[in-house]
């Protein structure tokens, strides 16, 4: 399902899951480490916009009750954010810089 979207699910590891068939990047690493923020943005929208999960009757009713909570959520003065992701490099690599 995410793999035909182009999405990626990003979790920890845990000491009891099985071999792993490949290790975090630094890039996952980081956006996993500020997961918190996206749980931030969720409980605003759950309890400051009133986004609530219950059983709608139709769908119609589900997506007003969801657009409203995010057109609730952009008249917020400030947003939760993070910097984005800059990639260190380590003083013993060099790089060859070529102008074209």
């Amino acid at each position: 399902f995410f793999k035909l979207r182009d999405l990626e699910l990003i979790t920890k590891t845990r000491d009891n899951m099985k071999e792993v068939q490949e290790k975090l990047t630094p890039l996952k690493a980081y956006y996993l480490k500020h997961r918190g923020l996206v749980e931030t943005v969720f409980d605003l929208l759950k309890n400051i916009c009133n986004l609530e999960h219950s059983r709608h009757r139709s769908s119609k009713n589900f997506m007003v009750n969801f657009t409203s909570a995010l057109i609730a959520y952009t008249y917020f003065e400030s947003f939760p954010s993070f910097p984005n992701y800059t990639e260190k490099v380590r003083s013993d690599e060099k790089y060859e810089i070529v102008l074209i």
